[in-house]
């Protein structure tokens, strides 16, 4: 009978607790609701704890992807997952005028924006599919070709910055268990001793959070890689990136990638329209200079001259060249291609011309205590390839898996035997990767006539050996 009764004031006191709790919420707007594990959080402030499962530090392009598919991975769906960017929040209209700064997403990257549900906000948006890839050598004749087995079938597409941005922005904001700051700066990260101890995230007003993993996307110059203390083996190409919206003389379907190695750098001719395409222009600091201080005309000029201009050709290289070439028919491999000349440029669309510096980096470890890198924090690579974005969202696939297996073991979330196996299993993939990216621009960016004689029979070879040529497709879904 006791007991009955004590149970019974007990159902009373919590009728009574919870009756206060409705009557605050009613009449206070500024009581914090805690939220349990499995709640939709988005509905109520977040704890005042300020502790959360992972902390995703930048909030850019594989920053918020990366927050999207955790977020939506079901052995993480009572995760509480923190994403801080610096910056304020994007906009979601988009701008008539097409942005100077673009991505080339291959299939397998495609994909993974289609299954976190971002890729429909890109196709609502624009974007441009590349059917094939054209890559000639200015000093010789070589020249190959990259597109899938059936014509239709897409290479990669071409998406601007702001327009990929604006997507994850809005599919973020639909992941119940993702809260986003904003406008957030960090003072510090505290880095635990034991991988079981939480990680501190102090920001420069005072706020502070912590979290079982800290994942930083804060790109090349991560402040989360730094307070790693790991080696970072970088070095500069003394050369910067010229970018700009190119105006095009004819409309045309405009459906391949344009890419010519002259001795200063490669230029790249990316679609984005019938009548407009992307320029990426790897050249020295002193010409990238004089290319964003000359007139329009005068740039649009020296763009078409550096397009179609013949550049003086060793006679040794040419006929080292043709006798490959008849050794290749000689054995019915494909040897000779019809060479495409890209669409002329008419003009540059005004304020589009930008620079910026080109460079190698890449991080002797992805992982710490409580810690993982992801993306440009952990990697930076030569643009000519397109591949240095392509290899952030693979990290995502990577880590998304490891992570799920992690939480549905039981493990804690930054057990050091699963973050190993991210580590290995993308540092197998993105060092061959960034090594022979590397390697193809030291090759390139030479007239040195041994190099030259190097890289066009290798050009040649590759399109008559099918395996080779398969291998060397970077943008095929497989190889994110």
């Amino acid at each position: 009978m006791f007991t009955l009764k004590c149970q019974n004031i007990l159902y009373l006191n919590n009728f009574l607790a919870m009756n206060t709790v409705i009557n605050c919420v009613k009449t206070s707007k500024n009581l914090l609701i805690l939220p349990r594990i499995g709640f939709n959080s988005k509905l109520f402030s977040f704890s005042s704890s300020n502790h959360y499962d992972i902390i995703i530090a930048g909030g850019g392009m594989v920053g918020t992807t990366l927050a999207c598919t955790l977020g939506q991975n079901i052995n993480l769906s009572n995760s509480r997952i923190l994403l801080l960017e610096g910056a304020d929040e994007k906009p979601i209209l988009l701008p008539d005028k097409y942005s100077n700064r673009v991505v080339s997403l291959n299939p397998g990257t495609a994909k993974l924006l289609s299954d976190i549900g971002a890729w429909k906000h890109v196709a609502e948006s624009r974007y441009a599919p590349v059917k094939k890839l054209q890559v000639w050598d200015g000093i010789s004749d070589t020249m190959i070709t990259f597109n899938n087995e059936k014509e239709d079938e897409i290479v990669s597409y071409i998406v601007e910055n702001d327009v990929l941005l604006r997507a994850v922005n809005k599919t973020v904001k639909d992941v119940k268990n993702v809260n986003v700051v904003y406008n957030s700066k960090i003072k510090c990260y505290d880095l635990p001793e034991y991988e079981t101890n939480n990680v501190t995230v102090t920001l420069d007003n005072g706020n502070k959070y912590t979290c079982d993993l800290l994942l930083g996307c804060d790109g090349a110059n991560s402040q989360v890689r730094r307070a790693m203390q790991v080696h970072y083996l970088t070095w500069n190409y003394n050369q910067m990136g010229v970018v700009a919206t190119l105006k095009l003389e004819e409309g045309t379907e405009n459906c391949i990638a344009w890419q010519r190695f002259i001795p200063k750098g490669p230029i790249a001719l990316l679609p984005l329209t019938k009548s407009l395409s992307s320029l990426v222009w790897s050249t020295t600091p002193e010409q990238a200079k004089s290319l964003l201080q000359m007139a329009d005309e005068q740039f649009v000029e020296q763009l078409n001259d550096s397009l179609y201009k013949n550049f003086t050709h060793n006679s040794v290289i040419d006929q080292v060249t043709q006798g490959v070439s008849n050794f290749l028919k000689f054995f019915n491999c494909p040897s000779d291609l019809m060479r495409q000349l890209p669409p002329k440029i008419c003009g540059v669309e005004e304020k589009s011309r930008a620079a910026f510096p080109l460079g190698f980096g890449h991080a002797t470890n992805y992982i710490g205590k409580g810690v993982a890198l992801v993306g440009d924090a952990a990697h930076r690579v030569h643009p000519l390839a397109g591949q240095g974005v392509n290899l952030g969202f693979g990290d995502i696939i990577s880590l998304n898996t490891i992570l799920g297996k992690s939480a549905y073991s039981g493990s804690h979330l930054a057990d050091i035997c699963y973050l190993k196996e991210y580590e290995t299993e993308r540092q197998k993939h993105n060092v061959p990767t960034m090594l022979a990216v590397d390697g193809l621009h030291r090759l390139y960016a030479t007239d040195f006539t041994p190099l030259v004689l190097l890289r066009s029979v290798g050009l040649q070879l590759t399109h008559a050996i099918g395996p080779l040529k398969v291998n060397m497709h970077i943008p095929k879904s497989a190889q994110v």
